[in-house]
Protein backbone atom coordinates (compact mmCIF):
# COMPACT_ATOMS: atom_id res chain seq x y z
CA UNK A 1 0.00 0.00 0.00
CA UNK A 2 1.37 3.40 -1.04
CA UNK A 3 0.10 5.43 1.90
CA UNK A 4 1.77 7.36 4.68
CA UNK A 5 2.13 10.52 6.70
CA UNK A 6 4.75 13.24 7.15
CA UNK A 7 5.05 16.12 9.57
CA UNK A 8 7.24 19.20 9.57
CA UNK A 9 7.54 21.83 12.27
CA UNK A 10 9.51 25.05 12.00
CA UNK A 11 9.28 28.44 13.69
CA UNK A 12 6.97 29.48 10.82
CA UNK A 13 4.74 26.45 10.24
CA UNK A 14 3.50 23.21 11.78
CA UNK A 15 2.31 20.89 9.01
CA UNK A 16 0.92 17.37 8.84
CA UNK A 17 0.16 15.64 5.54
CA UNK A 18 -1.27 12.17 4.90
CA UNK A 19 -1.52 10.69 1.42
CA UNK A 20 -2.76 7.48 -0.16
CA UNK A 21 -1.64 7.28 -3.78
CA UNK A 22 -4.14 4.50 -4.44
CA UNK A 23 -7.11 6.27 -2.91
CA UNK A 24 -10.19 7.76 -4.50
CA UNK A 25 -9.63 11.49 -3.96
CA UNK A 26 -10.97 11.83 -0.42
CA UNK A 27 -9.70 14.97 1.25
CA UNK A 28 -9.65 16.93 4.48
CA UNK A 29 -7.68 20.13 4.01
CA UNK A 30 -7.25 22.90 6.58
CA UNK A 31 -4.50 25.40 5.82
CA UNK A 32 -6.20 28.59 6.95
CA UNK A 33 -6.02 29.86 3.35
CA UNK A 34 -9.41 29.41 1.72
CA UNK A 35 -8.41 29.43 -1.94
CA UNK A 36 -5.39 27.18 -1.29
CA UNK A 37 -7.68 24.71 0.50
CA UNK A 38 -9.87 24.73 -2.60
CA UNK A 39 -6.88 24.05 -4.88
CA UNK A 40 -5.60 21.18 -2.71
CA UNK A 41 -9.09 19.67 -2.63
CA UNK A 42 -9.14 19.83 -6.44
CA UNK A 43 -5.69 18.26 -6.57
CA UNK A 44 -6.91 15.35 -4.42
CA UNK A 45 -10.15 14.92 -6.34
CA UNK A 46 -8.54 14.99 -9.80
CA UNK A 47 -5.47 12.91 -8.93
CA UNK A 48 -7.45 10.26 -7.06
CA UNK A 49 -4.98 10.66 -4.19
CA UNK A 50 -6.51 10.68 -0.71
CA UNK A 51 -5.12 13.77 0.98
CA UNK A 52 -5.25 15.15 4.50
CA UNK A 53 -3.48 18.43 5.20
CA UNK A 54 -3.36 20.31 8.48
CA UNK A 55 -1.44 23.58 8.80
CA UNK A 56 -0.74 26.04 11.57
CA UNK A 57 1.19 28.83 9.88
CA UNK A 58 2.30 32.40 10.41
CA UNK A 59 -0.58 33.82 8.39
CA UNK A 60 -0.19 37.10 10.25
CA UNK A 61 2.89 37.54 8.01
CA UNK A 62 1.35 36.15 4.82
CA UNK A 63 0.57 32.79 3.20
CA UNK A 64 3.98 32.21 1.60
CA UNK A 65 5.54 30.02 4.30
CA UNK A 66 2.42 27.89 4.67
CA UNK A 67 1.97 27.29 0.94
CA UNK A 68 5.63 26.55 0.22
CA UNK A 69 6.00 24.31 3.28
CA UNK A 70 2.91 22.28 2.34
CA UNK A 71 4.61 21.72 -1.03
CA UNK A 72 7.79 20.60 0.71
CA UNK A 73 5.98 18.09 2.92
CA UNK A 74 3.81 16.79 0.08
CA UNK A 75 6.86 16.40 -2.16
CA UNK A 76 8.86 14.53 0.49
CA UNK A 77 5.94 12.23 1.22
CA UNK A 78 5.28 11.57 -2.46
CA UNK A 79 8.95 10.68 -3.00
CA UNK A 80 8.87 8.33 -0.01
CA UNK A 81 5.65 6.61 -1.09
CA UNK A 82 6.90 6.00 -4.63
CA UNK A 83 9.95 4.15 -3.29
CA UNK A 84 11.95 2.61 -6.14
CA UNK A 85 9.17 3.60 -8.58
CA UNK A 86 8.88 0.04 -9.79
CA UNK A 87 5.93 -0.44 -12.10
CA UNK A 88 4.80 3.19 -12.37
CA UNK A 89 3.96 4.76 -15.73
CA UNK A 90 6.48 7.55 -15.00
CA UNK A 91 5.44 9.97 -17.78
CA UNK A 92 2.14 11.78 -18.25
CA UNK A 93 0.62 14.76 -20.02
CA UNK A 94 -2.65 16.46 -19.15
CA UNK A 95 -4.48 19.32 -20.83
CA UNK A 96 -7.28 20.87 -18.79
CA UNK A 97 -9.68 23.59 -19.94
CA UNK A 98 -11.38 25.89 -17.48
CA UNK A 99 -13.77 28.10 -19.42
CA UNK A 100 -11.52 30.51 -21.38
CA UNK A 101 -8.30 29.02 -20.00
CA UNK A 102 -6.27 26.03 -21.19
CA UNK A 103 -3.47 24.60 -19.03
CA UNK A 104 -1.01 21.82 -19.74
CA UNK A 105 1.22 19.80 -17.43
CA UNK A 106 3.83 17.38 -18.72
CA UNK A 107 5.29 15.27 -15.92
CA UNK A 108 8.22 12.88 -15.50
CA UNK A 109 8.65 11.07 -12.19
CA UNK A 110 12.34 11.09 -13.02
CA UNK A 111 14.18 11.39 -9.73
CA UNK A 112 15.44 14.75 -11.03
CA UNK A 113 13.82 17.89 -9.63
CA UNK A 114 12.93 20.51 -12.22
CA UNK A 115 10.00 22.86 -12.71
CA UNK A 116 9.51 24.80 -15.93
CA UNK A 117 6.66 27.19 -15.19
CA UNK A 118 5.29 29.23 -18.08
CA UNK A 119 2.21 30.89 -16.68
CA UNK A 120 2.10 34.53 -17.67
CA UNK A 121 -0.43 36.72 -15.96
CA UNK A 122 -1.07 34.57 -12.88
CA UNK A 123 -0.25 37.46 -10.54
CA UNK A 124 -2.35 39.29 -7.98
CA UNK A 125 -4.91 38.23 -5.44
CA UNK A 126 -7.48 35.47 -5.70
CA UNK A 127 -9.46 36.14 -2.55
CA UNK A 128 -6.70 36.37 0.07
CA UNK A 129 -4.38 34.08 -1.93
CA UNK A 130 -1.37 35.49 -3.76
CA UNK A 131 -1.66 33.86 -7.19
CA UNK A 132 2.12 33.67 -7.65
CA UNK A 133 2.24 31.20 -4.74
CA UNK A 134 0.96 28.61 -7.20
CA UNK A 135 4.47 28.50 -8.64
CA UNK A 136 6.08 28.34 -5.18
CA UNK A 137 3.89 25.37 -4.25
CA UNK A 138 4.66 23.46 -7.45
CA UNK A 139 8.37 24.23 -7.20
CA UNK A 140 8.47 22.79 -3.68
CA UNK A 141 6.51 19.66 -4.69
CA UNK A 142 8.85 19.08 -7.65
CA UNK A 143 12.03 19.83 -5.70
CA UNK A 144 11.24 17.52 -2.79
CA UNK A 145 9.22 14.97 -4.79
CA UNK A 146 12.06 14.64 -7.31
CA UNK A 147 9.75 15.39 -10.25
CA UNK A 148 10.29 17.10 -13.56
CA UNK A 149 7.22 19.14 -14.52
CA UNK A 150 6.53 21.53 -17.36
CA UNK A 151 3.47 23.58 -16.46
CA UNK A 152 1.95 26.10 -18.86
CA UNK A 153 -1.17 28.15 -19.31
CA UNK A 154 -1.50 28.25 -23.08
CA UNK A 155 -4.09 31.02 -22.82
CA UNK A 156 -6.49 32.42 -20.27
CA UNK A 157 -7.65 35.53 -18.51
CA UNK A 158 -9.48 34.93 -15.25
CA UNK A 159 -7.03 34.36 -12.38
CA UNK A 160 -9.26 31.83 -10.61
CA UNK A 161 -9.69 29.84 -13.82
CA UNK A 162 -5.97 29.93 -14.57
CA UNK A 163 -4.96 28.68 -11.12
CA UNK A 164 -7.65 26.03 -11.14
CA UNK A 165 -6.64 24.75 -14.57
CA UNK A 166 -3.00 24.56 -13.43
CA UNK A 167 -3.83 22.56 -10.31
CA UNK A 168 -6.19 20.25 -12.21
CA UNK A 169 -3.73 19.60 -15.04
CA UNK A 170 -0.99 18.86 -12.51
CA UNK A 171 -3.35 16.52 -10.66
CA UNK A 172 -4.35 14.58 -13.78
CA UNK A 173 -0.73 14.24 -14.90
CA UNK A 174 0.28 13.09 -11.42
CA UNK A 175 -2.52 10.51 -11.37
CA UNK A 176 -1.37 9.02 -14.68
CA UNK A 177 2.38 9.19 -13.94
CA UNK A 178 2.22 7.37 -10.59
CA UNK A 179 -0.26 4.74 -11.81
CA UNK A 180 1.07 1.21 -11.56
CA UNK A 181 1.15 -0.19 -15.08
CA UNK A 182 3.74 -2.96 -14.87
CA UNK A 183 6.38 -4.46 -12.61
CA UNK A 184 9.66 -2.99 -13.87
CA UNK A 185 11.40 0.29 -13.11
CA UNK A 186 10.55 2.48 -16.13
CA UNK A 187 14.12 3.40 -17.03
CA UNK A 188 16.76 1.98 -19.36
CA UNK A 189 19.19 2.50 -16.45
CA UNK A 190 17.16 0.12 -14.30
CA UNK A 191 16.90 2.69 -11.53
CA UNK A 192 15.08 5.92 -10.80
CA UNK A 193 16.54 7.64 -7.75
Amino acid sequence: MRAGKQQRKTKETDISVSMDLDGCGKHAVHTGIGFFDHMLELLACHSGIDLTVSVKGDLQVDAHHSVEDVGIVMGKLLHELLGDKKGIARYATAYIPMDETLARTVLDVSGRPCLVYRVKGLRGKIGEFDAELTEEFLRAVCSYGMLTAHVEVLYGGNLHHMAEAVFKSFAHALHDAVAVTGNAVPSSKGILE
